[in-house]
C-alpha cells in the first residue's frame, strides 16, 4: 500500500509555477543575481531616505578621494558627494529602465502579435517597419530624438523605446505562427472567439516565457542606453541618475577615474545581475530543460 501512495504521489502533476521556481532555484548564478538584483532594488525605493543628502548640494572639496572627510566614495568635480549621487541616481536609472523596456515590450508585442496572426500583407508591411528600425543604428538614432526634442527624462525613455522593440517584435511573431496553428486555437476559433480574444487571451499566454525573458534583459540594455547617452551629454542635468554621474565627470577621467568607476561599477553590477536573472528564467521557463 505504501509503495502504491508513494506512486500515486509521484505521478501527481506538479503546478508549472512549481516547476519553474524549482528549476530556477537549482541555477546558483541566477539566485546570486536575483539577491543582488534585489538589494539594488531596496537600495532604489529607500536608499534616498535612509541617505538624505542633496546629490546636487556642494558639501566638501572637489575630487576628495574616497574615505576622506568622511565621504565614503568621494567627491565630484563639483564637490558633490558621490555616494549621494549614487543612492539617488539608483531609483532614476532602474525606472528608465523598467519603463523604457515596458514601453519597447508593448509595441514589439503589438506589432509581432498582428503580423504573426494575420499574415499576408499585414504581416508583410509590419515586418518592413521591423526591419527598417532593426537596421537603423539604435544609439545614433536615440541621440537624434533626444536631439531633436529634448533631453528629458520621458524623451530619454522614449527615444530607448523607439530603437529596442525590433526583437520583441521577431521573437512574438515567431511564437504566434507557431501556436496560431496548434488544436486549441483552432477549437477556440471554432467556437467564436473573436480574433481580439484569440490574440490576447487564448495565444499571447502561451507566448509570453520567451517574452519575458527578453524583456528582463532589455531592462538592463534600456540602463545602458541611458548611460550612453548621458555620457555624451545627453541627458537631463536637474535630475541625478548614474549615468549623468558618468557624464558630468567624463572630462576628468584622467585625473579622478573614481568619479566615473564608481557609478560605472553600478551599471555594471545591475546590467550583469539583470542578464543572470535572464538567463536563469530562459532555462526555467524552458519546458524541455525542466523535463530533464
Amino acid at each position: 500500500m505504501k509503495e502504491k501512495e508513494n506512486k500515486e504521489k509521484e505521478e501527481k502533476p506538479r503546478h508549472p509555477l512549481s516547476e519553474v521556481f524549482d528549476m530556477y532555484i537549482r541555477n546558483f548564478s541566477a539566485v546570486c543575481a536575483m539577491f543582488v538584483l534585489i538589494v539594488i532594488i531596496i537600495l532604489a525605493i529607500f536608499g534616498p531616505s535612509l541617505y538624505p543628502t542633496d546629490p546636487f548640494e556642494m558639501v566638501w572639496m572637489p575630487f576628495s578621494p574616497p574615505g576622506q572627510e568622511g565621504f565614503l566614495l568621494g567627491t565630484d568635480y563639483l564637490g558633490r558627494d558621490l555616494m549621494a549621487g549614487l543612492v539617488h541616481g539608483a531609483r532614476v536609472s532602474i525606472l528608465v529602465g523598467i519603463s523604457a523596456a515596458f514601453m519597447s515590450v508593448v509595441i514589439g508585442i503589438t506589432i509581432g502579435a498582428l503580423a504573426g496572426y494575420y499574415r499576408g500583407t499585414i504581416e508583410e508591411i509590419l515586418m518592413r517597419l521591423t526591419e527598417f528600425f532593426q537596421v537603423l543604428p539604435t544609439l545614433l538614432f536615440s541621440m537624434v530624438i533626444v536631439a531633436l526634442f529634448g533631453a528629458s527624462l520621458p524623451m530619454i525613455v522614449i527615444a530607448i523605446g523607439l530603437v529596442s522593440w525590433t526583437a520583441v517584435a521577431r521573437i512574438t511573431r515567431a511564437e504566434f505562427l507557431r501556436i496560431r496553428e496548434l488544436e486549441f486555437v483552432m477549437a477556440s476559433r471554432a467556437s467564436g472567439a473573436s480574433d481580439f480574444r484569440l490574440i490576447f487571451s487564448v495565444i499571447l499566454p502561451n507566448a509570453l516565457p520567451p517574452i519575458i525573458v527578453q524583456a528582463a534583459l532589455m531592462v538592463g540594455s534600456a540602463i545602458l542606453f541611458e548611460a550612453g547617452l548621458s555620457f555624451l551629454g545627453l541627458s537631463d542635468p536637474n535630475i541625478v541618475s548614474w549615468g549623468q554621474i558618468i557624464g558630468s565627470n567624463r572630462q576628468y577621467i584622467l585625473d579622478a577615474s573614481y568619479t566615473v568607476t564608481v557609478p560605472g561599477l553600478a551599471i555594471f553590477v545591475t546590467v550583469l545581475a539583470i542578464s543572470l536573472v535572464g538567463d536563469g528564467l530562459n532555462d526555467a521557463l524552458n519546458p524541455k530543460l525542466r523535463r530533464r
